[in-house]
């Protein structure tokens, strides 16, 4: 059973702003029917609609996954008071994160419309050379080139909890011959820098699993310590395959306790200044 609390503002978190809008990215190989699995109820909870954009299936996975994120910021600063609270789980918080830092970077007004991060099990920082997750995925991409979807997926079967395999599974024959291209295109995305996350001065909600050995606890902790204000709440794998929405009520906890957080300044090596309460 999951130890993680049912949402409600109150219990040291605040009401989240009206007008906010999530928009949730997939992870490698995953696709916007696990997005909405695991965010949408929760969000619902707290009365945020959810955008979960269905993957390109090749190369264009990335490139898919940040013009839908830069349709979302456009959509929230054409209306009074809107504002979007962006994120994914894996390689989709990999992208939400390091575009959030480049549009902010490039237009500081875009703060005004970014209410904050939801990133659930973060798999590298920066290159990611042999990171678990990247590792997985190119093996992964190997396998399908040899032998076919249904090749990869009867190895999946052998290695993974049954209601991992099977829902990547699922996943895998919705992405067809655009497979391996889009794990490849996975396995050589650079996550965010750590100079980045340390520019993210808005609230960001952190989800880890203690026993996921592809999204190792020991990198959200990293993330978590890196953003200037963040909040980290960990479950474990078998909750989450009980029950994703597990796995969206832990991101979106870590969010709200994150937006109530006092200030506090790097102390991962990075530029030594304290965040500004929002």
């Amino acid at each position: 059973m999951s130890t993680i609390p049912e949402l409600a503002p109150g219990g040291g978190t605040t009401a989240p702003p009206s007008g906010v809008t999530a928009i949730v990215l997939p992870g490698s190989g995953s696709d916007d029917r696990f997005v909405r699995a695991a965010f949408q109820a929760p969000l619902g909870a707290l009365g945020i609609p959810l955008v979960a954009p269905v993957p390109e299936r090749g190369g264009r996975l990335v490139a898919g996954y940040r013009s839908a994120l830069d349709d979302a910021l456009g959509t929230a600063l054409r209306k009074p008071a809107g504002t979007v609270v962006v994120g994914g789980i894996s390689l989709g918080a990999h992208v939400a994160a390091a575009w959030a830092a480049e549009r902010l970077g490039e237009d500081p007004g875009a703060a005004s419309a970014l209410a904050g991060l939801l990133l659930a099990l973060p798999a590298w920082t920066g290159p990611p050379g042999d990171a678990p997750a990247a590792l997985a995925a190119r093996v992964t991409a190997a396998q399908v080139r040899r032998g076919g979807v249904a090749a990869a997926v009867a190895q999946a079967r052998a290695g993974a909890p049954s209601w991992l395999a099977a829902e990547l599974a699922r996943a895998w024959q919705g992405f067809g011959a655009g497979l391996a291209d889009a794990l490849d295109a996975a396995a050589a995305e650079p996550g965010p820098a750590p100079q980045a996350l340390r520019t993210l001065d808005v609230p960001a909600g952190i989800a880890g699993l203690r026993d996921d050995p592809v999204h190792p606890l020991a990198r959200a902790r990293h993330w978590q310590r890196l953003l200037p204000r963040a909040a980290l709440v960990v479950s474990a794998l078998d909750p989450v395959g009980a029950d994703p929405a597990v796995l969206g009520r832990a991101t979106l906890l870590g969010w709200l306790r994150a937006r109530t957080s006092p200030p506090r300044i790097s102390r991962d090596g990075g530029a030594g200044r304290a965040s500004r309460p929002r």
